[in-house]
């Protein structure tokens, strides 16, 4: 029977105190590393040395000059369809109880980012189209005696191309271009711990119990990071450790949320170890925290 959580005795105890020890602090830590490095991260042509920046063209350029954005608009979009696609049918199969799982929460947030990168790679097919129109090839300005003066200063010696000045990302794209990098990093160490989790924890007592795989089971704890990780084979997004602090929140804010749903209403947990009445919950709430490290700096390490 599992207990009332609705119940006062089930939170005023000293098991409920350490858990949220171990789940507040890393969020204090990591709202604090969000102001101290962010806002350092400046997305502007010129930003000061030593700081991090991001730049629209990161978001849609292949991580290799000679491939085409439109391999990588080609795949996002197929991976966006088989996602949005896994994410109705399980949506109309079981409700919005689905959502009651973290594991659901990474794998609808990875959907938005396929969508999000379609749209960028969409918009920079054409930016592509541009750039290449705007060139000027230099056989038509051989015969020119100033420009072949010129282009030992500009160091474009063995370039076939000069290209034009790129003007300035608008306030709205540098909004989204640093939005879709946060996506990407949360997404990142998020489908690593639940993929992880779920088959090196969950999985062996469930087949145990002679558990039936099926294959939608499969695809919410496998597609995820496969197609996540062939994204970022091709793709030219940085990984900055700082932003590790979104992952830390991310998982932070599901887990309040747990809370404030159980205090309401009285039901099982979603997954075994986030019970706080068991008498080992404090272990399993900081093995679960201290698995973010490793997660996260795998997917970094891979990249």
């Amino acid at each position: 029977m599992d207990p009332d959580t609705s119940s006062l005795e089930y939170w005023l105890n000293w098991r409920v105190l350490l858990c949220a020890v171990w789940v507040l602090t890393p969020m204090i830590v990591a709202l604090f590393v969000i102001w101290k490095y962010e806002k350092e991260s400046s997305v502007e042509t010129q930003p000061p040395k030593g700081s991090y920046s991001e730049h629209s063209e990161d978001v849609w350029k292949p991580s290799l000059e000679h491939i085409h954005p439109g391999w990588l608009l080609g795949f996002r979009i197929l991976a966006f369809c088989f996602l949005l696609t896994s994410n109705i049918v399980r949506l109309a199969y079981r409700g919005f109880r689905i959502y009651y799982y973290y594991t659901q929460w990474t794998f609808t947030l990875i959907t938005i980012y396929f969508g999000m990168g379609s749209l960028f790679s969409v918009y920079g097919c054409f930016q592509h189209k541009k750039q290449l129109s705007r060139r000027i090839p230099i056989d038509q300005i051989v015969n020119d005696a100033e420009v072949l003066l010129l282009l030992p200063l500009l160091n474009r010696e063995n370039m076939p191309f000069i290209e034009q000045i790129r003007p300035s990302d608008s306030k709205i794209v540098r909004c989204c271009v640093k939005l879709f990098h946060i996506i990407f990093q949360t997404s990142a160490g998020a489908a690593v711990l639940t993929d992880s989790i779920y088959w090196t924890v969950i999985f062996p007592f469930l087949s145990l119990q002679d558990y039936e795989m099926s294959f939608m089971t499969v695809n919410l704890h496998t597609s995820n990071l496969v197609l996540l990780l062939c994204d970022t084979t091709f793709n030219r997004l940085r990984f900055p450790m700082f932003r590790f602090a979104y992952f830390i929140l991310w998982t932070g804010s599901f887990v309040i949320f747990q809370w404030l749903l159980h205090v309401f209403i009285s039901v099982g947990w979603p997954y075994p170890f986030l019970d706080l009445s068991i008498p080992m919950a404090p272990v399993w709430y900081l093995l679960v925290a201290l698995l973010h490290l490793p997660s996260y700096g795998l997917y970094a390490l891979f990249v």
